[in-house]
């Protein structure tokens, strides 16, 4: 079956179609707030100033936005508070027994953690508004981007900040509710591709006066399709661990019996390392911002900054092996996975139940998770350096944490229009392997 006939499939299912349109619908309406500048700030002004902050944090969380922070638009923060509550709640979650416990009462606790999540965005949401007013009066890179400063553009500022941020968690909700795929991911994802035009203009225009080759875009692209395939492998790679589950007698009838397996991703952790040591590693160049005229911030921000003398590039691989432990040990508890497979009478061949098979788990874990550690190091550096080295416009601010999310996003999209499809019995995009339909 063709992609063409594949894509009619899509439309030929109501449910399916109705969804997608409904997506489509909110994007449009997103794209559209994406471009409301906010009340009090010269945007025109600030664009140009920002053009000297592509690698300090503000630099970082523009590309998440879709550069609605550098032109101060009513959605400027964009789902990033909402990103970073979630994350908090996750970290706690390890740590705190209130939400250790509501992770573990099914829906009912899920339902009060995205409660809590929400009142955590408008939280950080006022706080991150108000230091992005700060930034503002404080005349970035030397040009007056608010005309009025004072008590009354910050509380102005913030109103609108948040709100509009509030605004899109909605949106978010609302599309992974009624719409296609995960709400949040998408638009992360939007903002992402949404910066792609601009940058074929760049490049077509560098093409077009000779200051970028023809080879260069081809040597560029090809590494990029490289990237995006073994992006693919490292998030769908699994290490599968046998369970057996022991025959069982309830009244009459026997249970059990059954062999199965649990599988343990690669990359568990996802996009979230690379996230938390770009923030960290960024801050020293963000805070030079400020202090001008110090010679000891002038001298950090120089040092551990991307392409200067290694240390950066070091620290920030270091970085990412680090978090992605910390992370996946959040998110994946072995004597948790132990607990409940000896509960139901599950056992790993070979290994004692309980405390002997926590033990194997979390051997599997550490090793695999290395790998998955040292791959998003790799991705995350390499491409980068090479793009900034041939000066590709076309893939500047593309890297690999950009790629991680779209394909990321992108499989988990697919995998949910398969299944649509092939509940209704139609052929899918993908005829074989481990994407077709949902497992």
């Amino acid at each position: 079956m063709s992609l063409v006939e594949s894509v009619q499939n899509i439309f030929r299912v109501p449910e399916l179609r109705k969804r997608i349109v409904f997506t489509l619908g909110l994007f449009a309406i997103y794209r559209l707030g994406e471009h409301v500048p906010s009340p009090g700030v010269d945007a025109a002004s600030l664009t140009a100033a920002f053009s000297q902050q592509a690698g300090t944090l503000f630099g970082l969380y523009d590309i998440f936005v879709g550069g609605a922070f550098s032109r101060a638009t009513i959605f400027a923060l964009g789902i990033m508070p909402y990103i970073s509550a979630s994350i908090v709640l996750q970290v706690l979650g390890a740590v705190v027994p209130y939400l250790e416990k509501l992770r573990k009462e099914g829906e009912e606790g899920q339902k009060k953690i995205n409660q809590l999540t929400r009142y955590g965005t408008v939280l950080i949401s006022l706080i991150q508004s108000y230091a992005y007013g700060v930034f503002l009066q404080s005349n970035p890179g030397g040009v007056a981007v608010v005309p009025h400063p004072g008590l009354g553009f910050l509380l102005t500022l913030m109103i609108t900040q948040t709100t509009g941020t509030i605004f899109v968690m909605w949106l978010g909700e609302q599309i992974t509710e009624r719409g296609i795929g995960n709400g949040i991911s998408l638009i992360i994802t939007i903002n992402i591709v949404g910066r792609v035009p601009t940058a074929v203009q760049a490049t077509i225009e560098s093409l077009r006066t000779g200051t970028l080759s023809l080879f260069a875009v081809l040597a560029a692209s090809a590494l990029a399709v490289a990237m995006v395939a073994f992006v693919v492998v490292l998030t769908q790679g699994t290490r599968k661990i046998p369970v057996q589950y022991a025959k069982r007698i309830v009244g009459r009838r026997m249970y059990g019996g059954a062999s199965t397996h649990i599988p343990l991703r690669v990359n568990t952790a996802g996009v979230i390392p690379i996230i938390f040591a770009s923030s960290i590693l960024i801050i020293p160049a963000t805070i030079a911002q400020f202090f001008p005229q110090s010679t000891v911030a002038q001298f950090v921000a120089t040092n551990f900054s991307p392409g200067q003398n290694g240390v950066w590039e070091i620290l920030y691989a270091l970085f990412i092996v680090f978090f992605t432990y910390f992370y996946t040990a959040v998110v994946l508890n072995p004597n948790d996975l132990a607990e409940n497979m000896r509960k139901y009478g599950g056992f790993v061949p070979g290994i004692r139940p309980g405390k002997r098979t926590a033990e194997y788990i979390d051997r599997v874990m550490t090793r695999i998770t290395l790998v998955g550690a040292v791959a998003l190091a790799l991705v995350a550096i390499i491409p980068d350096q090479v793009f900034q080295w041939m000066n590709v416009i076309l893939f500047a601010g593309f890297g690999g944490t950009s790629v991680l999310i779209v394909v990321g996003v992108a499989l988990d999209t697919l995998q949910q229009i398969e299944s649509h499809l092939l509940m209704r019995h139609y052929e899918g995009f993908v005829r074989k392997g481990r994407i077709r339909g949902r497992r």
